[in-house]
């Protein structure tokens, strides 16, 4: 039975496996790409890249308006990130199974979680960019509504997978809903939602440099700026200011998980 049991498993792991080249051979053979030709012209690329991404004096006169367009970047995804956690951990009480209020409201809260993770950051902001406009509204408008799907989806996870000890205590002695989340589930979730918070933010500031090249706004249109009148200098340097700014926020991201959870 064991042989059988281990023999099917194998058997499916290789159709899969099968599966999964032919669609690569496929995928390629569409889109005309040809790895070996990508592979060779790797050297190339890479001496292009040493060539031109050169950070020079000139290009450094530049660096204040780039911290300044690179602080508006962070700022933006900050609020985007914090205004849709508010309103991503009202949405996760109700679509969680642990605190809804009924199926409706449950129902509702996951539909918009899935509606807003399912399209991308980008098409959001395309789409905004027909109502708003090119401005730092449509940028903020397109992080917190992709923000919002993704929070909400983490939430109502964390919420479901909270201890139902403390909450089933406080029912059966006639707290009320609100009594229930403020002592019951907030204090056993709050580690994990700043932690996904934190994420977020992390995730929204590399997704607002490619949304600041369709917004006109932030360290996004600087680049975009530079990058279509060929300075590749002062693209080096925005794109290393990027860079380090990731990493530190990264690190700074880490050390406070560290310490709360």
């Amino acid at each position: 039975m064991n042989e059988l049991i281990i023999r099917k498993r194998k058997w499916h792991a290789t159709l899969f496996f099968i599966i999964i080249i032919i669609a690569t051979y496929l995928s390629s053979a569409i889109t005309n790409f040809n790895v070996l030709y990508g592979v060779a012209t790797l050297p190339a690329a890479i001496s292009w890249i040493i060539s031109n991404l050169v950070v020079t004096q000139e290009s450094l006169e530049r660096l204040p308006s780039i911290i300044d367009k690179l602080v508006e970047t962070i700022f933006m995804s900050i609020a985007a990130t914090t205004t849709a956690g508010v309103i991503s951990i009202f949405l996760g009480l109700m679509g969680s199974k642990t605190t809804r209020i009924n199926r409706i409201l449950s129902s509702f809260a996951r539909l918009i979680a899935s509606l807003s993770r399912n399209i991308p950051v980008v098409a959001w902001a395309l789409i905004l960019l027909l109502s708003f406009g090119q401005n730092s509204v449509t940028g903020y408008l397109a992080l917190f509504v992709g923000s919002i799907g993704f929070l909400t989806r983490v939430f109502i996870e964390t919420i479901d997978e909270a201890s139902q000890d403390a909450v089933e205590a406080l029912r059966a002695t006639g707290a009320t809903y609100f009594h229930i989340v403020n002592k019951a589930v907030i204090p056993q979730c709050l580690p994990q939602v700043i932690s996904w918070l934190l994420f977020m933010i992390e995730t929204n500031i590399r997704s607002a440099t490619l949304v600041g090249i369709l917004t006109g706004t932030g360290i996004g249109y600087t680049f975009d700026l530079y990058y279509k009148t060929m300075n590749y200098n002062v693209v080096a340097l925005v794109t290393f200011s990027i860079v380090l700014a990731v990493i530190m926020i990264e690190l700074v991201s880490n050390y406070i998980r560290k310490v709360i959870l």
